[in-house]
């Protein structure tokens, strides 16, 4: 007998449930301990060494004999190169995703990344300026695959958001440089390009060598050593989350056909073995039409070995009492990726408050998203997207409050300052407002 992939059956009817779920939803983020000293290992040697201790390690574990870090950049004429190269169709459906995140992007940064300000009765002005981070560094996944998707994902809405700079490092063992990956790179508009991963280059973004510019915010998914040293240096830089395995949660009605359902699961399930997914339905025929087209479809899956450990492992068809039991149970889970395949999505949609994106409709597969729907695929993960949001506009900009108090603006409020401040014990405090309080002294000339 062939692989087999078996999801955990659970029914929310039956009195061992709850145990059962929360059992299947476990995943621990705690990262090995030899993993967490190697990495502090590593990045200390960055910080101090510099340019040579990235060169060692890339020679070390990606196979790379540069004789200096200028050597791995990679330059805007070999991105451009990398486009020109790729087979028409591929380079056409590259662009083509492109521009749709771009589009996306640029509605979100109108909707919510202009500055505003208004002027209250007494001419104060109070509002809020939103300017770009100077420079920001993503980090692109190069190891077991490539992810030119994961570059339009970083560097568009980055690049929308008026980032002057955008510094890209990825990976490439043995020297093995992925064209799609630096076509995306030459279409999202990168700024500078190295063959640089793992903990590494990390550090090399967060404390600058004298090759790799020192950045503001490192974003992009990693394994677990990018994941550890993205903790470590948090505070020399931003990041943008610690992402998990990749999740998908299925809530059907029984209207779409089983297959589409399977693959949809399957579509978390290649990843990696750490992936969940996960079908709430209250049809129990249903359900046994999904385990069935799963039985038929895995074999003929190229990562059937993947798919199959991750569904065995992790994966769960759980029969829930109504729709309305599923989408409170998904609310629970606050999954990365949820997708509603049902003949009404509208109807369910109000219910769901939890989780990084919410596709609707049997026809909105979670691939498109991942791809070329426009919406951001960087997603919260394991349970984060009840306090988190997708990557966006808004992760490379910054906020700065502005106030300008009119003089008899000054009267009112310094009086409420000074009460407040004499009330805390900081008498610079109050005396600063109090001197600013009529009569005041005829304000100096500019020289």
């Amino acid at each position: 007998m062939g692989l087999q992939a078996k999801p955990l059956q659970l029914n929310t009817a039956d009195a061992g449930f709850e145990a059962a779920f929360a059992a299947r939803l476990h995943w621990s983020a705690d990262t090995d301990a030899a993993i967490e000293q190697r990495v502090a290992d590593i990045l200390a040697d960055v910080q101090q060494r510099g340019d040579a201790a990235v060169l060692a390690y890339t020679q070390r574990f990606d196979g790379l004999q540069a004789t200096d870090v200028s050597a791995l950049e990679i330059t805007q004429a070999e991105l451009q190169a990398a486009l020109d190269s790729l087979p028409t169709a591929q380079r056409d459906a590259l662009i083509a995703a492109a521009a749709r995140v771009r589009t996306y992007h640029e509605a979100q940064k109108k909707a919510s990344g202009e500055s505003w300000s208004y002027r209250d009765e007494d001419g104060t002005l109070l509002g809020q300026k939103v300017t770009p981070l100077d420079r920001v560094g993503i980090y692109v996944p190069g190891g077991k695959a490539a992810y030119p998707s994961s570059v339009l994902m970083n560097a568009i809405p980055a690049h929308v958001a008026g980032v002057p700079e955008i510094i890209m490092v990825v990976p490439t063992p043995q020297g093995v440089r992925n064209p799609l990956v630096l076509a995306a790179a030459c279409v999202a508009g990168v700024s500078r390009a190295f063959t640089v991963g793992g903990a590494q280059a990390v550090g090399a973004l967060a404390y600058g060598t004298a090759t790799i510019p020192k950045v503001d915010k490192i974003t992009g998914p990693g394994n677990a050593y990018v994941a550890s040293a993205k903790k470590r240096v948090f505070g020399t830089v931003g990041i943008d989350m610690i992402a998990g395995p990749s999740e998908i949660l299925v809530l059907a009605d029984g209207t779409t056909p089983a297959e589409w359902v399977a693959m949809d699961l399957f579509s978390q399930a290649e990843h990696d073995e750490l992936a969940q997914s996960i079908l709430l339905c209250p049809d129990a025929a249903y359900i046994a039409e999904v385990q069935a087209a799963i039985d038929r479809l895995l074999p003929a899956m190229p990562r059937a070995a993947i798919i199959a450990k991750s569904l065995n492992d992790r994966g769960a068809l759980i029969h829930t009492r109504s729709m309305q039991e599923a989408c409170a149970i998904s609310n629970r889970i606050a999954p990365e990726h949820l997708e509603v395949s049902s003949r009404d999505p509208h109807q369910w949609e109000p219910f769901l408050r939890h989780a990084g994106a919410i596709f609707l409709g049997a026809f909105t597969s979670e691939s498109l998203g991942d791809y070329c729907a426009g919406p951001n695929h960087v997603l919260p993960t394991s349970g984060t997207a009840r306090f988190s949001s997708p990557l966006g506009v808004y992760d490379f900009q910054k906020r700065s409050s502005l106030i300008e108090v009119s003089e008899t603006g000054a009267q009112s409020l310094g009086r409420i300052a000074a009460e407040l401040a004499y009330g805390e014990g900081l008498q610079a405090h109050a005396r600063a407002a109090e001197l600013r309080l009529n009569p005041v002294p005829p304000m100096r000339e500019a020289q």
